[in-house]
């Protein structure tokens, strides 16, 4: 266990505890990254868009044959739509994301010479990228930290440490940006998705081995029952 200031417990607020959440599981985790594989930009913006109810792991098993045949936006703005299907056919959704993969690289050879854009309103403007993948994009790809990615692991999380009462992802972003600085919420995301997939699962969270269960209000040892 990783060592926690004398005084601070879960019962201190938010405020307090967020910085020292943060400070222990860089320290646990300094590794923690995104999973999903890519070389570019345009690489990185397919994965994030195809990883909606799939699993990173899936996804970067599709997209290392998906890369080899059709490497960039002009390859799959010609490839016909029924391929990509079958490039992506073990993935959820595949046919609504084979569509937004050909119309989006079709939308970057026309408005941005093939090129991923780096703006927010730029990005949730292409079909099949709201806010969460523009943000994934953005931070991973640009080194833009536009707001937070608020995937399952995050939201839970945020909840479960009392960061955050809500349950629509744009808020608990809007929480989660007032709650840390502009450039540690990348951090925030990958730390958060990392502990979530790891220790605090959705299930039977592992509070017995979770090195910031004492600034946790829903643990296990402090009784209560919050599992959402």
């Amino acid at each position: 266990m990783t060592d926690i200031p004398a005084g601070l417990t879960r019962e201190r607020g938010k405020t307090l505890r967020a910085p020292v959440v943060l400070d222990v599981l860089e320290r646990e985790v300094p590794e923690a990254t995104i999973a999903l594989e890519f070389s570019d930009r345009w690489e990185l913006l397919v994965a994030t868009m195809l990883s909606a109810q799939s699993t990173d792991v899936k996804v970067n098993q599709v997209t290392r044959e998906l890369f080899r045949e059709l490497p960039d936006p002009a390859a799959v703005a010609a490839a016909p739509l029924e391929r990509i299907e079958e490039l992506i056919g073990s993935l959820g959704l595949y046919r609504q994301k084979a569509r937004n993969l050909k119309a989006t690289a079709a939308l970057l050879l026309e408005h941005h010479q093939g090129e991923v854009p780096a703006s927010m309103a730029e990005l949730i403007a292409l079909p099949g990228v709201a806010r969460k993948t523009a943000n994934v994009v953005l931070s991973n790809g640009f080194g833009i930290n536009e707001g937070v990615v608020v995937d399952t692991h995050v939201a839970r999380l945020a909840r479960r440490l009392r960061f955050t009462r809500e349950h629509d992802p744009k808020r608990i972003e809007r929480d989660l940006m007032r709650l840390f600085p502009r450039e540690r919420w990348l951090q925030v995301a990958d730390l958060f998705i990392h502990h979530g997939r790891r220790t605090c699962l959705a299930r039977n969270p592992r509070c017995e081995d979770c090195p910031i269960e004492p600034l946790c209000p829903s643990s296990q040892e402090a009784g209560l029952t919050d599992k959402r």
